[in-house]
């Protein structure tokens, strides 16, 4: 069942009616096979591209910062130029955390998360009252200053410079972050899964289909009962941490903060993966996220100087034939094929 059919006119009928068992019915969390597939495939990665598993830890944090940006732009409808904030204080936290001793990688990773959360909850009341334009005014106004904040307390964060002397303990007292990155990999994949499957859970809940309701209609979710701003507020700062835990993950595998983790650029790029992916599906973010960074990295080694025409061809070309990103196009493509299969065997 589509999410949002749970605000069709059916949804007020009869409970003891065939019709309205159906739509009453919340979409079920049940795993499918090309979600295995697609969770297998990291985990061959692994086996199979050894050489290559800093890039891979890279992708999979860059994932989950444009996973947090999915929950409130493709579920919520609150457009953000400034998520990177988040993301760079979760860093800064987690890094300033370990380069003062504290270099145990789990509690400074959920240390990151709640900072950047509280930072969010804070930030949320200033969001959600606007509109798209203010809040896009309003979020890119605070990634600025958040910015400056962190280039002016050079004597804490490193300034331009970055922050260095980031050293972290032992995963679990066990597992040494080597060069190889196969420490990075694991602990990035598994933050990375766990997260998918608690916001799986989020966004099928009743809460993620009032969010969903929210976007599409805003003005007629408090006729349903529902505090539009409290759910956005509470959206808002669950995104917030997220994207801070992805910058702390980020701080601890590379053992290193740089300014531009709090810079407009960087909000920028995981805009243009979400829109690259899909919105709203989760899995569109990662997608996004993966496609971009790879492309990136393969035309960047073709051609150094000009690889920046070529990406931005390649996102016109998906923008302009697969409408709804790469996992949009996919899911009209399947749909397509269904459909002459059916008309094939009349």
């Amino acid at each position: 069942m589509n999410p949002k059919d749970i605000f069709s006119p059916g949804a007020g009928m009869r409970a003891d009616t065939p019709a309205a068992t159906e739509t009453l019915q919340l979409p079920h969390d049940r795993w499918r096979l090309p979600e295995i597939l697609f969770w297998l495939l990291p985990v061959a990665a692994f086996f199979l591209f050894p050489e290559h598993l800093m890039v891979g830890s890279q992708v999979m944090i860059t994932g989950l910062f444009a996973v947090s940006l999915d929950l409130i732009l493709g579920y919520a409808g609150i457009v953000s130029l400034g998520h990177a904030a988040f993301f760079g204080i979760g860093a800064y936290s987690a890094g300033l955390l370990a380069a003062h001793g504290w270099g145990e990688p789990v509690s400074g990773l959920l240390v990151g998360a709640a900072i950047a959360g509280l930072a969010g909850f804070l930030a949320a009341f200033l969001v959600v009252r606007g509109q798209d334009l203010t809040r896009l005014m309003v979020t890119l106004g605070l990634g600025l200053m958040i910015f400056e904040v962190a280039n002016k307390a050079a004597s804490i964060t490193g300034g331009i410079d970055g922050l260095s002397g980031v050293a972290m303990d032992k995963l679990f007292g066990y597992f040494e972050f080597d060069l190889y990155g196969k420490t990075a990999y694991v602990y990035s994949l598994l933050v990375l899964f766990l997260v998918v499957v608690l916001l799986r859970r989020l966004v099928n809940s009743p809460f993620g289909l009032s969010l969903v309701g929210i976007r599409e209609g805003a003005r007629r979710m408090p006729a349903l009962g529902a505090d539009v701003n409290k759910r956005l507020a509470i959206v808002f700062t669950i995104g917030a941490s997220i994207a801070g835990l992805a910058g702390a993950l980020l701080a601890q595998t590379t053992q290193f903060v740089g300014l531009d983790t709090l810079g407009f650029s960087r909000s920028a790029e995981v805009l243009i993966m979400l829109v690259l992916g899909g919105t709203g599906r989760l899995y569109g973010a990662l997608v996004g996220a993966a496609v971009f960074m790879l492309a990136q990295d393969y035309i960047a080694g073709l051609n150094p100087v000009y690889w920046q025409f070529w990406l931005g061809l390649l996102l016109i070309v998906i923008v302009l034939f697969a409408r709804g990103g790469i996992l949009g196009g996919v899911q009209r493509l399947h749909t397509l094929l269904l459909a002459r299969a059916g008309e094939a065997k009349r």
